[in-house]
């Protein structure tokens, strides 16, 4: 499961970057007036920041997922050892 939640990360982080990286090329090809240069700077950070934005709540999602699962693993073992030694004892 870890691996699925790191290789989203991986992708996301893929995917901003190769839109940042257009956009630049894009810039630097077809050059436009110094206000609509900085216009569409403008647009393309908010974009990068609601994405990064989205990035970051779903890692905190994926997380908070692994740690319940953890948490949830622990409490089992922990009570298996209880159990276990109960029946030792009696």
């Amino acid at each position: 499961m870890s691996d699925e939640n790191g290789n989203a990360g991986k992708i996301i982080t893929a995917f901003c970057l190769g839109a940042l990286t257009g956009a630049a090329v894009a810039l630097l090809f077809a050059p436009a007036a110094g206000k609509e240069t900085r216009e569409f700077l403008s647009e393309k950070a908010r974009e990068g920041r609601e994405k990064a934005a989205e990035a970051a709540r779903q890692t905190r999602e994926a997380l908070a997922r692994q740690r319940e699962t953890i948490s949830s693993a622990i409490e089992r073992g922990r009570e298996a050892y209880r159990e276990a030694r109960e029946k030792e004892t009696a």
